[in-house]
Order: C-alpha cells, then structure tokens, then sequence
C-alpha cells in the first residue's frame, strides 16, 4: 500500500505512546447540572491521552472540524517532541499563502498522533468523520489510510456548504467542503440515511432485478374457482400461462392475507408473509408481473455521499445566523457549522444512547447537535468535547449553557508520572480513579482504604503509601475481606511466591514497573 511521507513522521508516528497520562480536574463554577457530558479545556492531544483509561473502545463516533490549513490561519498545537528539524514544523506558527509545503508537514505532524489516539478511542462497531477542505483532503485521506486501514474507508461526502459561493474566485466558486469517514474495524456496518416516506420515493419499488417469477398477479384475478384458488385470465398473443393462488384474499387489487408461492418469486414465502402481516400493501401493475408495495414505514436507505439541504441540512451562513441569534445577536465564532450537519451524520450509525466525541470542539456545535437529537426522540446520547482555547469556557460551554444543556467542566490538570514516579501533587483519590479505569474502563466508588472495586469477578487493591514502601504480605492478603475469585493487588514489593499467587487466585502488580505500562497504552 502506498504511504505518505513528511518531515517529522519518523518521530510523530509513535509520540502518541510518550504522551503523558493527566488528571482532569472537575471545575464546579464552570459546569451546568450533574452530567455524563463533558466539555474539557486543555491542548486535545493531552486530553484523548488522558481519556483512554474511561473511554477506549467505547466510543461510538467522533466528529473533528481540524484546521484546514489555508495559509491565512494561527494555529498552534505543539507537540513538544525534543527533536530539532521537528521544532521547526512544530515550534512555528503555520506558513503564509504560497506554494510553502513546510506548512503541509506541520500539519501533518499535528494530526498524525492525535487521530491515532482517537482510533484508540473509537469503538469496533465506531466510526470517525472528519470535516476537511482540499488543501488537506489528500493528505488526510493517505494518514487515515495508514491510521485507520485502507479497507475501513467509507467515503468522502461532499457538503454544500453555501448556496452564494464568493465571487471573487478566478477559476471555481467554492460550494462545497468534504466530510472524510473511516470506520474503526471492518465489520459489516450499515450506514442509515434518512427513512423514506412514500412509495413513489422508495428505491424498492417496481423491482425489476431478479430473474424470479411472479405468478400471482392479484389485481389481474378473474374468476374463482371452488377449491378457493383464483385463475388469472389470459393477455395477448402468445397467450401467458394459467397461475394459481391458494387461500387467499384480494381487496381492491392488494393481497390483504398471507399467500402460498407457487413456483420462483424474488421473495422468500417467510418475508411475503411477514410484509403482509405487517400492513405492507402488495400489488401488481404491469404485465412484467413485477411487483410494487407500499409499507408503513419504510427503513432508512444507505445515504448518498452527496449531503444537501435536500437531507435537512443547512449551510454555513444558516449556522452563523443560529449562533448569533443564541449569543443575542453578537458574532462569537467565523464559519460555525451546521448542528443539523452533524446530527445526520451522526444517526448514520448511533443508537440512542452512543457517546459522541468532538476534539476540535469550536463553537460546541456537536454538542448541540446531540442536544437536539436527545431533545427529539427521548435518547440519552453522551458527548464529550475537548477546546484548548481560551474560549472554551465563553463560547463553547456558554453556546450549551444557552440551549439548556447539562455537562461537567473539565481543566487538564498535572501528569500523573513525573521522571518515573508518582507527582505528589496528584491527590490518593484521583490515582485510585486511574488504576481503575486503566484496568477496567470504569470510575472507583469504593470509599474502603485499599479497596478500589470488584469488575467481572476480580477485585482490585492499590496498596500506596506516599512517603513509605508497601510490601504485599500474607498478614496484608489475609485482611482482604472482598468475596471475589480473583483478585488483582498493586503494591511496592512482595513475598508472595508464584505457587501460593496461583493456588489463591492473587496476581501482584508492582507500583514501580506495571503501573507505569499505562503510559504505553497496556489496554487494546
């Protein structure tokens, strides 16, 4: 497979693993109501590092509107990476207009780490969207080739983002922007678009494209015959043939009970039946025998890739005017997209109660666009969006804070490891909160000393001192009071051999070396 190459990628391609695990601290002040949601103000690499631990896996889809790179942008993301020809990409604010490819590698060093940690993140049943223009499309497209896997490629979606392009192009008016989508595995996962409504815009109707016959044409019945079977009359030269249907009812040219088949029909009897039973109206028009059926409601088609406001989606003038229109006709944010773009996208492959993630959170548009689904049909759909700037808390949480939203405030916080040891500043709850969720994706309740909580039949212990060493022993292991058949227990040093481990169940962790694993992303 072809791979893209940019000054810098020999180091960037595995920075994603050096990033420091940090605390993310609850700002009280700052959030709206007690929520699962989470707004997060802190640099995203940071942020998608520090999310693993709850988060890998479980995310159903992730929405990011990156810089575009036009040359005209300031955009800062320094990855910190002690190297220098990566300091010059890096260390620099994006190049000017004109053909300076150093602006391209720079990019690319910024994405690159970034959207690995969120295929970390994604779901195996997941999928990411990403909005680009194309001064990146083809580059994004050769990475997420690369990050993603070439055969979880969906589609590149065109959106038309304004229906009054600038005129002030010499060559193309600009209409529309990209939306470039990967899943994260290859399972088979079938893309919903919007349902149909009528029979005359239903892509099933008057199928013509199965070699079976149909041989019972129930608007053309003629005459009864006593046995309850209905004899079709015969059309043209050369005559067609007799057909035959068993025990069944005919109203107004539509089949209104089940039918016994006869012959070869592009239906199995199963499905015939269960569309009848379900109000399906079947009928047959032509003299092809091809059928036609109305249903009560339709299943949503696989969408097209070309996304309009045929679908209910608006441009970006239309989000503009939204968004000044709930900052009480103040101008806050330059080119805000549309909710209404990422609700379609996002019922593509979300249920009701799917996380949804926004590392480039802007405006807080995703947010909006989940409130909005949630507020329509009842759902419980969790967002989680991460804005490093300084108006995540002005703009992006005040634009949820004005539609009714709820959601936690989130600041990153200190790293957890300095130089190979545990920062004293990291206070003992929040180290017990990491030790749990690395191992088991979920939050600690337990109040008990030691004790973190009991998952899938195995118990946790975090056996730390700040200012001593700790030492698994059997007078430790026989206070141990949980009822659990295996038990997981960190501690500094131990004397609990192998045989006496096994024959209770007990794998001892040590604080110096397995806890630091983390850091290099032990879950997959």
């Amino acid at each position: 497979m072809p791979t893209i190459n940019f000054i810098g990628k020999d180091k960037v391609s595995k920075y994603h693993q050096q990033v420091p695990y940090k605390v993310l601290n609850y700002v009280d002040e700052k959030s709206c109501g007690e929520s699962k949601n989470k707004i997060i103000q802190g640099d995203n690499l940071e942020v998608l590092k520090s999310l693993l631990p709850e988060y890998q896996g479980k995310i159903k889809c992730i929405y990011i509107d990156p810089p575009y790179n036009t040359g005209n942008e300031n955009w800062i993301y320094n990855d910190n990476v002690n190297d220098p020809k990566l300091q010059k990409w890096l260390g620099q604010v994006v190049g000017l207009e004109g053909e300076d490819f150093n602006r391209h590698d720079k990019w690319l060093c910024m994405m690159y780490p970034r959207l690995q940690l969120m295929q970390k993140l994604l779901s195996d049943d997941g999928a990411i969207f990403i909005s680009i223009d194309d001064n990146e499309l083809c580059y994004l497209k050769m990475i997420c080739d690369e990050i993603f896997g070439k055969n979880n490629f969906v589609d590149i979606f065109s959106w038309r983002k304004t229906e009054t392009p600038a005129n002030l192009a010499k060559k193309t008016k600009k209409s529309i922007e990209y939306v470039i989508c990967y899943t994260k595995t290859d399972i088979k996962i079938k893309f919903r678009g919007l349902k149909k409504v009528s029979k005359s815009s239903n892509g099933l109707m008057n199928q013509t494209n199965s070699e079976k016959e149909l041989i019972f044409p129930a608007n053309y019945v003629d005459t009864a015959l006593p046995n309850g079977t209905y004899l079709k009359k015969e059309y043209g030269t050369p005559s067609y043939k007799i057909f035959l249907l068993e025990d069944t009812e005919v109203e107004n040219g539509y089949f209104t009970k089940p039918v016994k088949l006869y012959g070869k029909f592009k239906w199995s009897q199963e499905n015939l039946n269960k569309e009848i039973s379900q109000g399906t109206k079947i009928s047959i028009r032509t003299l092809a025998f091809s059928p036609s059926y109305e249903k009560k409601d339709y299943e949503p088609e696989v969408p097209p890739n070309i996304i309009d406001k045929s679908f209910g989606v608006q441009t970006n003038e239309q989000a503009t005017a939204e968004l000044k229109k709930i900052f009480d006709g103040e101008k806050v944010f330059d080119f805000p997209k549309p909710p209404s773009l990422i609700e379609y996208l996002i019922n593509f492959i979300c249920d009701s109660e799917s996380i949804i993630l926004d590392a480039f959170a802007g405006s807080g548009t995703t947010a909006h666009a989940v409130i909005n689904l949630n507020n329509s049909d009842g759902g419980d759909r969790k967002f989680i969006l991460i804005e490093q700037e300084n108006y995540c808390d002005s703009i992006t949480a005040e634009r949820v804070r004005r539609i009714n939203g709820k959601f936690n405030y989130y600041e990153l916080g200190e790293e957890i490891f300095i130089n190979g040891k545990i920062n004293k500043n990291i206070s003992i709850d929040q180290l017990r909160d990491f030790i749990y969720l690395s191992e088991t994706g979920q939050h600690s309740t337990s109040n008990e000393k030691y004790y973190l909580g009991t998952f899938e039949d195995t118990a946790y212990y975090f056996y730390y001192e700040p200012d001593q060493q700790t030492c698994l022993d059997y007078e430790f292991f026989s206070t141990l009071k949980d009822q659990a058949t295996y038990k997981v227990i960190y501690a500094n040093t131990s004397t609990l051999g192998k045989k006496f481990q096994s024959k209770y169940n007990l794998k001892f962790k040590s604080i110096q070396d397995d806890i630091f694993a983390f850091n290099g992303l032990q879950r997959t």
